[in-house]
Order: structure tokens, then sequence, then C-alpha cells
């Protein structure tokens, strides 16, 4: 990769962004949640019931390496299979009222918990310059969306690290 100020940005960038997911997963396995777990789950209070195999489609995994974790789901009460009423060869995946509740408690306190260190770390000047990245985030995160897969593959060389 030539190195420019764009190539050095995206590895901080990456690094910074895997950093924050990493601090914040021990919130969501208090909650009983993955990452993954939680993009799935996330999926389904977004857009509502999903067939399995959309919802790997969503993920950009095999339907096979989410089978094991819709059952755990399931045997959790996150999730509700049900018969798809148009075609019932194809089931249904369904958030349940109390997944609904877990999911917005689990969210709600890793808001919080950011809330609290943002307003005791950050000053005023800081708070704007985040909420401007931020929007920068969500414009490169939908850059990234638009790409084909090959384009958005490992860049980085191992020993650049996350």
């Amino acid at each position: 990769m030539p190195h420019s100020d764009a190539a050095q940005f995206a590895v901080h960038l990456r690094r910074a962004v895997s950093q924050l997911a990493r601090r914040l997963r021990p919130n969501l396995r208090h909650a009983g949640l993955s990452a993954t777990k939680l993009s799935v789950v996330g999926q389904l209070y977004r857009a509502g019931p999903m067939t399995p195999t959309a919802l790997a489609a969503n993920e950009g995994i095999k339907i096979q390496s989410l089978t094991r974790l819709l059952a755990e789901l399931e045997a959790d009460g996150w999730l509700v299979r049900t018969t798809d009423a148009s075609d019932g060869r194809k089931s249904l995946m369904t958030l349940t009222q109390e997944g609904t509740r877990r999911l917005i408690d689990a969210v709600q306190d890793g808001d919080a918990s950011l809330a609290r260190i943002i307003a005791t770390t950050l000053s005023q000047e800081e708070r704007a310059l985040l909420r401007q990245a931020c929007s920068l985030l969500e414009r490169i995160g939908d850059a990234v969306g638009e790409l084909a897969p090959a384009e958005t593959g490992p860049a980085s060389s191992p020993e650049q690290g996350e």
C-alpha cells in the first residue's frame, strides 16, 4: 500500500475503531451478546422478521455459520422461529419482546457509559469535533458498504496490527 496521508489515516482509523469495539465488548457480554449476536439481533430490531438466509447474507457469512448462533439466541429467549406465512418452506426469525427489552437495555447501558466518559473526558470543543468525526465515520461506513467485497479486504500488513 502506498504511504500516503490517506493510508496513514486508514491505519489509524482501523486501530481506533477496533480498540473502541474491543473495549465495549465486555458490556455486550454482560448482556449475553457477542458482537455477532448483537449484529443479528440489531438487524431484526431494525428490519423486522427475516429468514436465516437473509440474515446470513446481510452478515456476509454462510448460513451454516449462522445456524448455531441462531439456535443459541433462540435458546436464550432472544429470538423465535416461525413459519413464513407466504412460503411455508421458509422460516422467519423474529426478535421476542424479551429480546427487544434486553437489546434496548444493553444499548442504553452502553450509551450511558460512553456519555459519562465523553462528559468527563472531553471539552466542549472536543465534543464538537467528535460530533463532526461521527458524521465523517458514517460517511466512510456508507462508502465502504457500497464497495465490492474484494475492495474492502485486508489492506494492511500484519505488522501494522490493531
